[in-house]
């Protein structure tokens, strides 16, 4: 069934032109995008259940892959759930341009406001080094350190000073997620943050904070009187 065998009054699309974007459901949004659905359902029904099945939430649509979606929702081929996950992706970026448009960091939540766009929907662990000028702006964007598993991520404390030392910036600052959703620091956090402490110290670098990045919550050394 396509969007134009709908009434006209019900199509997402005349909808959305006669009413604003802001007037129409996430899932005629999303119909918008698929265009069509399949024998039993329209592109709405569709889009509905599969939001039914993410429990209502985009944030657990933008976890599923491509094989979830083309697998198990008759009428989406690949094509069409890549305009979803596109979708999605693109929401996920302009939430990580609006956070990192204050570009200053002078407190731990400073420092979670800028990363939580960047790691909330993450399944694996991701550690970012932040790099600041000597009035605590931003001097870049978060710098991708290393890229890891569900439970722990490897990070080269050379680098991460390397890359202080060629930007020429005093401070700097670490945060990296936990997929779990606990901001409880494992003994390789402790480790590490003792480790680029060290290092930081010998090379004159103020270590602003490490922080631990949670859907909602964060841990800080800092905060915790650990730094």
């Amino acid at each position: 069934m396509n969007i134009k065998d709908l009434p006209t009054d019900e199509r997402p699309r005349e909808r959305m032109i006669e009413k604003g974007a802001e007037a129409l459901s996430p899932a005629e949004l999303l119909a918008i995008l698929i265009g069509s659905g399949n024998q039993e359902e329209s592109a709405v029904q569709l889009m509905q259940r599969l939001l039914t099945d993410c429990g209502g939430s985009l944030k657990v649509l933008s976890r599923l892959s491509l094989n979830d979606l083309t697998k198990n929702y008759k009428g989406l081929g690949s094509a069409k759930a890549v305009s979803i996950l596109a979708a999605c992706e693109l929401g996920k970026r302009r939430m990580m341009e609006a956070a990192e448009e204050k570009r200053y960091i002078k407190t731990s939540t400073d420092l979670y406001h800028i990363m939580h766009p960047r790691m909330r929907d993450l399944p694996h662990e991701e550690c970012y080094a932040l790099y600041l000028r000597a009035d605590c702006s931003l001097e870049g964007p978060p710098f991708l350190i290393s890229k890891g598993g569900i439970t722990s991520t490897q990070v080269d404390v050379r680098l991460v000073v390397r890359e202080a030392l060629i930007r020429q910036t005093p401070t700097l600052a670490l945060a990296h997620n936990h997929p779990s959703g606990s901001t409880r620091p494992s003994k390789e956090d402790d480790n590490l943050t003792e480790r680029l402490q060290k290092a930081c110290m010998l090379m004159n670098i103020r270590l602003l904070d490490h922080l631990i990045v949670t859907d909602g919550n964060y841990y800080s050394y800092k905060e915790e009187g650990k730094l």
